[in-house]
């Protein structure tokens, strides 16, 4: 008897649909002594993710048909779980990703801090992607404070569906807000760091471990968050991870890994009364499957021990960075068994599915 089912026998466990995360950063290629497709994949089954959509940042950037065949051809051997490759948004490429959108999770145009080509420095670069890209093919956007308002107005000018990358303000949610009022195709993302962390945990976090872009907000961003949960279409992790060494560092990278403990941290909530479990499952769920055109899987889903109440440590985590913001934060919800097309992926801590067995949501 396996001791899943020894479990079940004994506990009343919980089944959510696998769930989908819209923001991961997997470092491959460039960077894969922080994660790769293998490692960062398996987090993702540990953490109950059954699809992931990983960003273009990387080593080279994918801006193009060769990059997006490199990053495709990494996955397609090392992936446990299925997935899909954004493209990005350069000043020269527009036209020519158009082409290939069907093959990609969608276009990430960075309107504020990144580097190399991805750079968008102004409107002028950003609006021949809100011309030419399709429009029934996901634009997303890195954009924060008058930034967002302005790819909100550039959206409204073009009649385009939006989705905006982790949301972490008062002004932006209820900017937000009044768009989706007005009628505009907007859709927003929130992280769980920007739910559960505030500036207020930089000084027990240290510096370096406390760099993420967007920054920590303020306690009252973060209060505007939850009071305004109606506006927030899906919880995504963008789990991004970096080293110790390098968090540490003087010049310290920003991002946190987040896939293996953003369900923790939502069931908790649960538990306390602030969300509910239609909350959870239409975030990490439902609303990213309709609004990234992600195919239903078949016999897939989670198996949940709502009653498990543990420390988060990461020594007990897959990715390969090694830390965690919440390191030592008390939780109560576990994730006992990831099943993906009617196989056992994780089960009990244990990685099952092999590498190269997830499979490529936009060529199903």
């Amino acid at each position: 008897m396996s001791w899943a089912l020894f479990l079940c026998l004994l506990v009343m466990l919980t089944k959510l649909p696998g769930l989908i995360d819209v923001h991961v950063h997997l470092r491959e290629p460039g960077a894969t002594h922080k994660e790769d497709w293998d490692s960062g994949t398996a987090a993702a089954l540990a953490g109950g993710f059954t699809t992931v959509l990983a960003m273009p940042n990387t080593d080279p950037g994918i801006v193009d048909v060769e990059s997006l065949k490199v990053s495709l051809s990494a996955a397609r051997e090392k992936s446990r779980c299925d997935y899909a490759q954004y493209l990005g948004g350069s000043v020269t490429n527009a036209q020519t990703i158009a082409e290939i959108a069907d093959q990609a999770a969608g276009l990430k145009l960075y309107l504020d801090q990144t580097y190399g080509d991805l750079r968008l420095d102004d409107m002028r670069s950003w609006t021949p992607h809100f011309i030419n890209w399709p429009n029934n093919a996901p634009l997303v956007v890195h954009a924060e404070g008058k930034t967002l308002a302005a790819a909100i107005l550039l959206a409204a000018i073009y009649d385009r569906p939006l989705h905006l990358c982790h949301v972490s303000r008062r002004e932006e949610i209820l900017v937000i807000r009044a768009a989706k009022e007005k009628g505009l195709k907007i859709t927003c993302e929130v992280c769980p760091h920007h739910l559960f962390l505030s500036e207020e945990d930089i000084p027990k976090l240290g510096a370096g471990r406390s760099e993420v872009r967007p920054r920590l907000a303020t306690k009252e961003d973060l209060v505007a968050l939850w009071e305004n949960l109606d506006v927030i279409d899906c919880f995504a992790t963008d789990h991004a991870p970096h080293t110790l060494e390098e968090k540490d560092s003087e010049n310290a990278p920003p991002g946190f890994p987040g896939l293996e403990t953003i369900l923790p941290l939502l069931l908790t909530s649960i538990k306390g009364g602030t969300l509910t479990m239609e909350d959870v499952t239409a975030r990490l769920h439902h609303n990213p499957q309709r609004i990234f055109n992600i195919p239903k899987q078949t016999d897939t889903y989670v198996e949940v021990d709502l009653n498990s109440a543990y420390e988060i440590h990461a020594a007990d985590q897959q990715t390969r960075c090694g830390w965690t913001p919440f390191e030592g934060w008390k939780v109560t919800g576990r994730v006992v068994r990831t099943v993906l097309r009617g196989r056992t992926a994780f089960e009990d801590g244990k990685i099952l599915a092999a590498c190269g067995s997830g499979k490529n949501i936009r060529r199903l």
